[in-house]
């Protein structure tokens, strides 16, 4: 996967993560990137505020696609396939503050998404699948799920978009 689509993937994760979260959206009951979170984090993993961010997000948004979208053969933005997880998990450690600076806001959060999506599409609750796998090794693919993400948000609807093997 190129470094592009890696990033985008990032990126997507931490603005939905952030947006599902309890204070925005609620879709998962985390508060992972509130302020009195990162006080609580910063003595425990100093070096690695941002990850653990990331991590607490991935594991909650994960856990609640895999209860609506079937789990084996599929592929949504919280579960990629392992050896995109692993350069993911890399990217994070390594990325650039900027990804994080839209978290501070929802504003700014569902601004940032509108960059990354373009335009909104039509979507219904509950899981969606966006067609195969193969899709998620480029730009496209990740472009496809931030407008589903984007619309999912503005609607005020739950739905888990995901990709077939």
């Amino acid at each position: 996967m190129s470094d592009l689509t890696l990033d985008l993937y990032g990126q997507l994760r931490l603005l939905v993560g952030y947006l599902g979260e309890k204070a925005q959206e609620n879709w998962w009951p985390t508060a992972f990137f509130d302020a009195t979170s990162k006080l609580f984090l910063e003595p425990v993993v100093p070096r690695t505020v941002r990850l653990a961010q990331y991590n607490g997000i991935h594991e909650a948004a994960r856990r609640l696609h895999d209860e609506h979208v079937a789990v084996g053969g599929v592929y949504h933005l919280f579960r990629l396939p392992e050896e995109v997880e692993q350069d993911l998990q890399q990217r994070v450690v390594a990325a650039p503050e900027e990804w994080f600076t839209p978290l501070v806001s929802q504003e700014q959060a569902m601004a940032t998404l509108e960059t990354l999506a373009e335009a909104p599409t039509p979507i219904e609750s509950g899981p969606q699948s966006l067609g195969q796998y193969s899709e998620l090794y480029c730009p496209a693919g990740a472009k496809v799920l931030a407008c589903h993400y984007l619309s999912a948000f503005q609607q005020s609807v739950r739905s888990y978009p995901y990709f077939t093997r």
